[in-house]
């Protein structure tokens, strides 16, 4: 049997940590978050294509206080679509190449910072099969959501590493903004991320290796570079 070269690196990038978001990233829940925000939105005569249009990258909550205007009906809005998206999990799936990178990167080096509540991340990532995250950061674990940086701020220190000693993978314009503004490095990740300020975006995590505090890039893997 011949051995397969393996693709040329064309880029390293130093870091300690790797912070990932969820959705769009490690895993794909498109559907579910289409068939749950509709659904909400039907409920209280808004357009689903405009609501949906605007979840992404978002928690819950922030989207919430955007589209009720009368803050005692926040409650109940907020409880109602974090149960329409914890029972549409069930359809989540893995993106290309999560598994294999996640599976490859010690436990003390990555953790998920995603802007959906602890119950629906834990969902998610059980429905794609993936292994649970040594640290979760969710909407519940942080007063302001993405754009804010205190998300990926907070991921990085319970990991022990400055901001700067990480990467943090987004495929959201919002999240791309909360990882910039912590002072990591920003990857970003499929066609959405091509709509990021990151200066690097991969097609998703195949081909990504990290060793030694080196993650290595192929030219395979960039959509922009």
């Amino acid at each position: 049997m011949t051995a397969q070269p393996h693709p040329p690196t064309v880029l390293d990038i130093l870091c300690e940590g790797l912070l990932f978001d969820n959705d769009g990233v490690l895993v794909d829940s498109d559907h579910g978050v289409d068939q749950a925000w509709s659904q909400w939105a039907r409920d209280r005569d808004l357009p689903p294509e405009q609501v949906t249009a605007m979840v992404h990258g978002r928690r819950s909550a922030d989207t919430v206080a955007l589209l009720v205007t009368d803050p005692k009906e926040r409650p109940a809005a907020l409880a109602s679509i974090d149960r329409l998206e914890v029972e549409a999990a069930a359809t989540t799936t893995a993106l290309p190449g999560a598994l294999d990178f996640l599976a490859g990167l010690p436990r003390e080096r990555w953790a998920v910072v995603t802007s959906g509540v602890t119950a629906l991340a834990r969902a998610r990532l059980k429905a794609a099969g993936l292994p649970t995250p040594p640290v979760l950061i969710t909407a519940d674990d942080v007063s302001h959501g993405k754009p804010a940086p205190d998300g990926y701020r907070t991921a990085a220190k319970k990991l022990g590493f400055a901001p700067a000693r990480t990467v943090v993978f987004e495929d959201s314009t919002a999240g791309a903004k909360a990882g910039a503004a912590a002072g990591a490095t920003v990857i970003g990740v499929g066609r959405r991320g091509l709509a990021t300020d990151a200066p690097v975006v991969v097609r998703d995590l195949r081909g990504l290796k990290w060793h030694d505090g080196v993650l290595s890039l192929a030219a395979a893997d960039l959509l922009r570079s």
